[in-house]
């Protein structure tokens, strides 16, 4: 090969790689804030492309079980006590009973999200579509997804990447899923999609999206019309004393109109579709 008569052997120029080719540069902290662009400008764009305006966010336990799964336990370890009454045994049968009641949530947030997406379905337009949006994850998360999927529909999943526990469900649409890192972009997205939202009985994660979501609507930071239903009274009666929050006045009384307790899939239904068409569902002229 000739040599370059303008430079010496060697000093030839050695082509630099460009900066959003660099993946050193785009994983490390000087890039942080690119990082977080992109988790706005993929999801924006491809819900766009693929048309998605409005969902209809669930949140929930990602340790909940169908009752198909967890009946069976329950009878497994109730022989286990009879066998062997042990300490042991009677734990692990206390286990298996609280999973079982918790399987009840999860049948209904599967069956909601079915009868949900079976009624969007029924809507022409694109505008009118309402896709069910959850975490991505097991449990309520899986359910949801799962009764979307049984209706025909497609379903969102915003995962987040988690060093245990998080792993994306089978049920959500391949399309519709995302996979982020940072947690307070994967809420923006919630939020924005958002036409109503549905929170089943969880620990930390779901305290923290729906409680944040509460002080965004109380605070007016979102002022789209939003139901917001807490699913389970007896759970969420036993562990949040709305009442209390009041009568110490760290909310207004009137604060807890901000959300309405169901406690079965047929009025959880009815007021989600009766609100959804009030204030989403274009009505016919005349």
């Amino acid at each position: 090969m000739a040599s370059d008569p303008d430079y010496p052997s060697d000093k030839r120029p050695v082509r630099p790689q460009k900066a959003y080719k660099n993946l050193e540069f785009l994983s490390s902290p000087d890039a942080r804030t690119i990082r977080m662009l992109c988790e706005y400008h993929e999801p924006l764009a491809r819900l766009q492309r693929l048309g998605v305006e409005n969902a209809i966010c669930f949140y929930g336990s990602a340790r909940a079980r169908p009752s198909e799964e967890t009946a069976p336990q329950v009878e497994e370890a109730r022989r286990c006590i009879a066998t062997q009454p042990t300490r042991e045994a009677q734990e692990a049968y206390d286990v298996a009973v609280r999973m079982h009641a918790m399987s009840g949530y999860y049948d209904d947030a599967r069956e909601l999200a079915r009868r949900l997406t079976a009624w969007s379905l029924e809507r022409n337009k694109p505008c009118e579509q309402f896709y069910i949006c959850t975490g991505g994850g097991p449990g309520i998360m899986e359910a949801a997804n799962h009764g979307a999927e049984l209706a025909g529909g497609k379903s969102i999943g915003f995962n987040i990447s988690l060093p245990f526990e998080q792993a994306p469900n089978p049920y959500q649409s391949p399309e519709f899923a995302f996979e982020f890192h940072y947690f307070f972009m994967r809420k923006l997205w919630f939020v924005h999609l958002a036409r109503a939202v549905v929170a089943f009985p969880g620990g930390f994660g779901t305290f923290d999206e729906l409680f944040e979501l509460l002080c965004l609507v109380q605070t007016l930071k979102v002022q789209k019309p939003l139901p917001i239903v807490i699913y389970g009274a007896r759970f969420w009666d036993e562990v949040v004393d709305f009442d209390a929050l009041a009568s110490w006045g760290m909310i207004n009384p009137t604060d807890t109109d901000l959300f309405r307790r169901c406690d079965d899939v047929d009025s959880a239904f009815a007021f989600l579709t009766t609100f959804l068409t009030e204030h989403y569902v274009q009505q016919p002229a005349g």
